[in-house]
């Protein structure tokens, strides 16, 4: 007999306990108080109820455990596994716990130097957290996501309850849909010990799909094929080329549900998504990773500053959408506040390099991270991730680069050549100061040897990335 994935919850973990259906009632209770009152204000609130006391210790225990553990990888397959993780529900293996609250997240922008942290650990230790992804709340969609997602035969109950109240109690400032970043960013975490000059090491353990569905989406004015800013169809193209098509361009209509953007609807079965179009089925492999991580980097002093705007990404990283950065994978990013200041978003759940129509298959995730701070010349990070994003897997190192590394300042160089320039230039440094090649003959290999390919062309900045495989040098 099948099991509705929301039935499913009454034999699932909480924190890592079994739970009983009245203690499931109580949790879903907790979580609806505490939208109301404010994270905070709920702690205090719930430290003097006696019925919720149990599972207001388990939540502030995950949050402040001050014991180093080491979470390990899932060993589940991409796929989504079978519960809908609203906050608490299921496995969270990580030292602290961090929920997309709505008064804590930002929307549209990255914390800032100045940024405030939501939670505190140590070098070393894990987190988990749950990113809440974009699609289905954003306005074009309507800010509504049971309604948008039941469009699709998606019941109220599979739809996260922190996608629902982001959707309808955002305030942290008021949304400009045309100027602010679409990103729901999870954070800032503040890393103890690390400072301005250092590296922050993000590990990533687990990247776990909350929901069994994700959305792709194209834009009018963004995507690969999009039209210029003056009308035009950018270079190489002509206008009947131009995606989405420019009859079907609204954007001069005040409101954002009639700008007439396309977003796909893509369903999970097992390990795979799934689009349909009319009778044509297509199935491929999902590959969940965080198309956002990074340290604050802006310097404003304005938490909503165009320099802290979601879309590009920069020095300390953000949305740098590579592909090849899901559970196994370590990125390496130049410190420049206090605490570093990490934060997510922008989770995915495939994507292909490039990113062309905009998004990749984007739904939310929940994700462990390990996070190490690196000092100067200890040797336990390249020394080009000093200055720039660096990346690693089993079986490659990635050296990146960015068309323009300082986000939404000035004019944006969206050139792809000056971002595969930068990619080049800090892959023969990765060869000659932490591999001893001589400079020439690191050229030569990277020529014969080494692949690049275009992280992504739709994010203002635009990014490439070297892949050099590890086994070349063993």
């Amino acid at each position: 007999m099948h099991t509705h994935p929301h039935d499913r919850l009454h034999t699932q973990k909480y924190q890592g306990k079994l739970l009983t259906d009245e203690e499931l009632f109580s949790a879903r209770a907790a979580y609806r108080l505490q939208a109301g009152l404010g994270r905070r204000r709920f702690l205090q609130a719930a430290a003097g109820v006696a019925a919720l006391s149990g599972l207001t210790a388990c939540s502030s225990s995950a949050s402040n455990s001050s014991a180093t553990t080491s979470a390990t990888p899932d060993a589940l397959t991409p796929g989504f596994g079978g519960i809908i993780l609203n906050e608490g529900v299921g496995d969270i293996p990580g030292d602290h716990y961090l929920a997309s609250h709505t008064e804590e997240i930002l929307w549209g922008y990255v914390p800032t130097v100045h940024a405030e942290p939501v939670q505190r650990m140590k070098s070393g230790q894990t987190i988990t957290i749950d990113a809440l992804s974009h699609e289905g709340i954003l306005e074009d969609q309507g800010k509504d996501p049971v309604a948008f997602f039941g469009q699709h035969g998606v019941e109220e109950s599979e739809v996260l309850e922190d996608a629902q109240h982001v959707a309808q109690n955002y305030s942290r400032h008021e949304r400009d849909f045309v100027k602010d970043g679409p990103h729901v960013v999870t954070g800032p975490v503040f890393v103890e010990g690390a400072e301005p000059g250092d590296v922050l090491k993000i590990e990533t353990l687990s990247a776990q799909p909350r929901v069994p569905y994700g959305v792709v989406s194209a834009r009018h004015g963004k995507g690969a094929l999009a039209l210029t800013p003056d009308g035009k169809a950018p270079a190489g193209i002509d206008l009947t080329e131009v995606m989405p098509p420019i009859e079907t361009d609204g954007r001069l209509n005040e409101n954002p549900e009639d700008f007439g953007n396309i977003s796909v609807f893509t369903a999970i079965e097992q390990d795979s998504g799934v689009m349909k179009s009319g009778d044509i089925q297509v199935k491929f492999p999902l590959n969940p990773f965080f198309g956002m991580m990074g340290v604050a980097y802006s310097e404003a002093s304005d938490p909503i500053d165009a320099s802290a705007n979601s879309i590009p990404p920069t020095l300390g990283g953000g949305n740098i959408d590579i592909s090849h950065l899901g559970v196994g994978s370590t990125l390496y990013l130049p410190v420049s506040a206090e605490g570093a200041l990490f934060y997510v978003g922008d989770p995915h759940m495939a994507m292909g390099d490039g990113e062309v129509s905009l998004t990749a298959m984007e739904g939310s995730l929940r994700g462990t991270f390990r996070l190490t701070v690196c000092k100067p010349g200890s040797g336990d990070a390249p020394t080009v991730a000093f200055t720039y994003p660096f990346a690693e897997t089993e079986d490659y190192w990635i050296p990146t680069g960015l068309s323009d590394p300082n986000g939404s300042v000035a004019e944006q160089n969206n050139d792809l050549n000056v971002a595969m320039r930068r990619a080049v230039v800090n892959a023969l440094d990765f060869l000659e100061h932490d591999q001893g090649m001589d400079r020439s003959i690191a050229y030569a290999y990277l020529s014969a040897a080494a692949n690049f390919a275009m992280s992504q062309v739709v994010d203002r900045t635009t990014g490439a990335h070297a892949l050099i495989r590890k086994a070349d040098f063993s």
